[in-house]
């Protein structure tokens, strides 16, 4: 199981899922009607460490956040 944590602004509780790679989490997100909207905006990091491929293998234990841009001073 992969934990998926939506941090900031984002109104949803985390998540576990069986995905395998983040290609498979986006399907997913997508088609969840309060997620779909920050897809195209947040960064995603896997175990605290920003990834850019939707490619990237998930392992049983790791944990995905969505981080979504932030503002302020």
């Amino acid at each position: 199981m992969v934990k998926i944590e939506f941090l900031g602004p984002i109104d949803k509780d985390d998540m576990n899922l069986d995905i395998k790679d983040l290609q498979e989490l986006s399907l997913i997100l997508q088609n969840d009607s309060d997620i779909s909207s920050w897809l195209a905006s947040c960064a995603v990091a896997v175990n605290d460490t920003l990834v850019s491929s939707k490619s990237f293998e998930l392992k049983d234990g790791d944990k995905v956040s969505l981080l979504p841009p932030v503002c302020g001073g």
